[in-house]
């Protein structure tokens, strides 16, 4: 009979704590390393596709993270300048459609969910990881307060600046991609009367793109502004700015728009990197999952689905492995690679359509959006996503 097999996982964000969920319900020894003093998360939202919420549903959470998330039944694109209605995907037929809703979400409410659904899983705070050595049949994971741990796999879910992907494949340089982005979030009590807050929206306009939806079941609006740039290049979260930055940026956007912008009482500013996809993601009993494997632009919102459905393959061919670790390993790299690799693609092309400068080029693109919206069938989104929403993780595990 199979031993137990000791997992560490290295990163209490979603990723990490999706994947220790997902195998200590599959009877894993698991063990979380996490950098900071707590469980904790930035003050931002998060979209949740509908195979995002499908691979929620294989882990046992779609109704727990439905209680604290907002539904919408539209995403409406608009013009920056008039603010007319490009075009309108109808998101309140997902369930029909593609097996799920979409919902958005506050990170930290989506973390403190998968938080409180671990039972056996330890987590270790203040575990900063400096490096990983993948071997045949153990992996052992360096910290920097000297100590080190063994373990019989060892996954490396500690983001997009990762530490384990940097040991065991080098340090790769990323490409700054141009774009740089603000960040609020507004009370919806707050929000001026001729802003939608029901529903999702993106605002399309020469050089950059704003979108705003709700989270925490409707009662904030969650703001993302993007604009061709090259005047800023840390990719920190956390840097907080003016609003003066970003008024003076969309000054000349529809007044509706920037109406909303002072509304929130602090902004913060990063710069977008992209990077290639990983091809390869083990090295002997360690592991990658989530961003440290694929970090991708937002452009498709589904960096976060892509993680949690790292975590259910991985959970699921680290069980049916037995005492064969390494070539579980494996399987769930094949499985995993030729997804992720399309959504980090398809994620850096949105980001092209989605600032361009020629008005014919945007007219073009608007009228592909209508046409789609009116004659798309099945597939009626406007970004024809269809196939990213409509994997359900724990039906291909079956």
């Amino acid at each position: 009979m199979p031993r137990t097999p000791r997992i560490a996982i290295i990163g209490g964000g979603i990723g990490g704590l999706a994947a220790a969920l997902a195998l200590e319900r599959r009877g894993a020894e698991v063990i979380v390393h996490e950098q900071s003093g707590a469980l904790s998360e930035i003050g931002a939202g998060l979209n949740l596709t509908p195979n995002a919420v499908k691979a929620l549903r294989t882990l046992g959470l779609e109704q727990d993270v439905q209680a604290i998330a907002a539904e919408t039944d539209f995403l409406n694109i608009r013009s920056w300048k008039s603010g007319r209605y490009i075009s309108r995907t109808k998101r309140g037929d997902f369930r029909q459609k593609f097996g799920a809703p979409n919902l958005s979400v506050h990170r930290a409410d989506l973390l403190e969910v998968l938080g409180a659904a671990l039972r056996t899983t330890q987590l270790r705070f203040g575990a900063r990881c400096v490096g990983v050595e993948g071997g045949a049949r153990s992996a052992t994971a360096r910290f920097a307060d000297g100590s080190t741990i063994e373990a019989d796999v060892v996954v490396g879910a500690d983001g997009i600046h990762s530490a384990v992907r940097e040991s065991l494949f080098g340090m790769d340089k990323p490409r700054f991609t141009g774009c740089i982005c603000w960040r609020g979030m507004v009370p919806v009590e707050a929000v001026p009367a001729d802003i939608d807050t029901k529903n999702g929206a993106m605002w399309m306009g020469p050089h950059g793109h704003v979108v705003h939806y709700p989270v925490r079941r409707g009662e904030l609006l969650n703001i993302v502004a993007h604009i061709d740039s090259d005047a800023w290049t840390e990719e920190s979260w956390t840097r907080q700015c003016d609003v003066a930055e970003v008024m003076t940026t969309y000054a000349a956007w529809n007044p509706a728009l920037t109406k909303l912008y002072p509304c929130s009482e602090r902004w913060y500013k990063w710069a977008l990197y992209d990077r290639d996809p990983l091809e390869q993601w083990n090295v002997g009993r360690a592991t990658l999952l989530g961003d440290s494997a694929h970090a991708m632009l937002p452009y498709l919102g589904t960096g976060a689905g892509m993680a949690l459905e790292d975590a259910c393959v991985l959970a699921a061919e680290i069980a049916r492995g037995g005492d064969d670790l390494g070539a579980a390993l494996l399987n769930y790299e094949r499985a995993r690679v030729p997804r992720t690799k399309a959504a980090v693609l398809g994620a850096r092309a949105r980001a092209k359509e989605n600032h361009l400068a020629s008005p014919w080029a945007r007219l073009k693109r608007d009228l592909t959006f209508k046409l789609r919206e009116r004659f798309g069938g099945e597939d009626n989104t406007a970004f024809k996503v269809g196939w990213l929403y409509d994997y359900d993780v724990g039906r291909e595990l079956q």
